[in-house]
């Protein structure tokens, strides 16, 4: 009846195992699949700018039945100011006076060197289209000529760079000079300062606005792990739950001064910065146009800027767009006072205390050793180090226990018939040898921390994206390419995305498919080190103690090899760590 009872636990709890690794996990750790699709993460949409009334800037025209344009023939259509940087490339449209137009230098789509560079802005007509535009808008029934989506500047000269700034100028020819001022630094911050003069007989009043629009959702991770969608930061406070999704049900409204507001993707960010002493009324929205999806993250002044007959004024606001590069954005934070703009980078809520000092370490390594896989490696020899005295303390007491193994199967021997008398049997023997049965336990335990914050760190940053280690590992934020499904690297084979992307199934074919090199040496040095340990008393846990190496496999075959890495060095330490211990403890009398 035992033998039964036991059985039925054992394949209980090995059921729940295998849902909690395929079905439960994979919602917070994506799969890891090679797709074009995937591979790229180019955001695929946003469309259409201008101006209007007070709190709807207007959007261009667009035909009732579109047919969007390819992005050259888009680009060609406008006259255009080129934005030629290291990091930035790419061109503002003169009608319009929008940013719908940028390439990211130093960023391909995959890890090959010719393959395609991120495209980060489309123009508006595009099916992809993306773009940031910024104006002035009037009360309602206000009959102000202002500057809209098809309003046509005219330039300084034809190219922006980080020495020469671009000056555009518009005037409606009723006392009202509109100029605008393009300024880029030598990453991906635009200081956009938009002015007006009032030339003529009668003080207006206009309020500055600056807006961001995306069409159609973009393809994501689809990871709970991850915030990608309208995120900003409002009276000091971070608000990054705002989805795709939650945008689509209800517009959501803030009231701040200052701050920023933008849509992140994985790597990518596009916000807004207005003066950080301006009160603005902040929005995130959905809108459906031609049958497609629009989202808009916008700002505009709480308050009206009275111009009066004879008088000028002016705003500024920055523009990023460009990648979330950890060191980069805390610059922008400290000096333009963006309050929280290294928070674009996902580093967690719960964890952040941990995973983002765990990023700096790696990148401390990493500046000393030129390699983030050899810096994985040498965070690990600290975890190991920290957790030394513990690791210690553990391996004695599962020592001990091995030692005590005849005396506990003895036991169970004497008592089978009677589960009272063997558990005070075994209770009395682990007091008398001053044996805690669970410390070997602790030190698991106290990694599982450690091990989330590293998968974070692999999984956010885009320090990790693209980063190689040794032989075929060229990306550290990706699962090992080698399976023995295309023979380890042989053969140009992977598992169908549509397969992939079944649920449950899509996760166990993957595990089954996905067996790589580096998770077959993760399992070999689970199973050496548990082998070092005692067996459980009870054979039915033995049995599912032998099977945990076969299960971590598998699930860690679809994770980051960097995080594979980790926990095969890992292994290895601790196995060095228990052999030197054992050899010291059975010197000892």
């Amino acid at each position: 009846m035992e033998n039964n009872r036991n059985m039925w636990l054992f394949m209980g709890i090995s059921a729940g195992i295998i849902l909690l690794f395929w079905v439960v996990l994979p919602r917070f750790f994506p799969t890891y699949f090679t797709s074009p699709e995937m591979m790229s993460s180019n955001p695929p949409p946003a469309s259409n700018g201008g101006a209007g009334t007070n709190g709807q800037p207007a959007a261009p025209a667009v035909p009732a039945a579109v047919e969007f344009k390819a992005r050259p023939e888009a680009l060609s259509a406008d006259p255009r100011i080129v934005i030629n940087s290291d990091r930035l490339m790419g061109s503002i449209s003169l009608v319009g006076g929008r940013v719908d137009d940028l390439t990211l230098a130093n960023y391909r789509e995959t890890v090959e060197p010719n393959s395609p560079q991120i495209v980060l802005l489309n123009p508006p007509g595009t099916k992809n289209a993306y773009y940031a535009d910024f104006g002035w808008l009037a009360d309602d029934g206000s009959k102000l000529k202002l500057p809209g989506p098809d309003t046509r500047w005219t330039a300084t000269n034809e190219t922006l760079t980080p020495d020469h700034p671009v000056i555009l100028t518009w005037d409606n020819g009723e006392g009202l000079t509109f100029t605008r001022s393009f300024q880029l630094d030598r990453n991906f911050m635009f200081t956009v300062t938009d002015s007006v003069k009032n030339t003529g007989s009668a003080s207006i009043q206009i309020y500055p606005y600056g807006r961001i629009r995306r069409v159609g959702t973009p393809l994501s991770t689809g990871s709970l792990y991850l915030h990608e969608g309208p995120l900003g930061v409002f009276n000091g406070t971070l608000h990054d739950s705002d989805s795709y999704s939650s945008v689509k049900k209800a517009p959501v409204d803030y009231a701040s001064t200052g701050g920023w507001l933008g849509i992140t993707d994985k790597y990518w960010l596009v916000a807004l910065a207005p003066d950080q002493a301006m009160a603005i009324k902040a929005t995130f929205e959905h809108q459906t146009e031609n049958a497609e999806d629009v989202y808009l993250t916008k700002f505009i002044s709480a308050n009206a800027v009275a111009l009066a007959a004879g008088a000028s004024t002016s705003v500024t606001t920055h523009l990023f767009a460009g990648a979330k590069e950890v060191h980069l954005l805390a610059d922008y934070r400290d000096k333009l006072g963006l309050p929280l703009f290294d928070r674009a980078v996902d580093f967690g809520t719960y964890f952040y205390i941990l995973t983002k000092p765990m990023f700096y370490v790696l990148d401390f390594f990493y500046r000393i050793i030129g390699n983030f896989g050899l810096a994985i490696l040498a965070l690990t020899i600290c975890v190991r180090l920290l957790l030394f005295p513990l690791a210690n303390k553990s391996f004695r007491a599962m020592n001990k226990m091995k030692k005590l193994t005849p005396l506990m199967t003895e036991l169970r021997e004497r008592y089978k018939d009677d589960k009272q008398k063997l558990n005070q049997g075994m209770m009395e023997l682990y007091k008398r040898e001053k044996v805690n049965p669970a410390a070997g336990c602790l030190p698991i335990f106290v990694q599982i921390p450690v091990f989330i914050c590293l998968y974070k760190t692999l999984f956010v940053t885009i320090e990790m994206r693209h980063a190689p280690f040794f032989g075929w590992i060229k990306d550290l934020s990706e699962r090992d390419p080698t399976t023995w499904i295309n023979g380890f690297g042989l053969f140009p084979w992977h598992l169908p995305p549509e397969l992939a992307h079944i649920p449950v199934v899509g996760g166990i074919l993957a595990a089954v498919t996905g067996l790589g090199v580096w998770p077959i040496l993760m399992g070999i040095t689970m199973f050496l080190q548990q082998k070092m340990n005692p067996p459980p008393p009870d054979p039915m846990q033995a049995k599912l103690f032998m099977l945990l190496p076969i299960i971590f496999t598998f699930t860690l075959s679809q994770f980051p090899a960097g995080l594979v890495i980790y926990w095969s060095w890992n292994n290895l330490l601790s196995i060095s760590q228990q052999r030197m211990l054992m050899w010291r403890m059975n010197r000892q009398p």
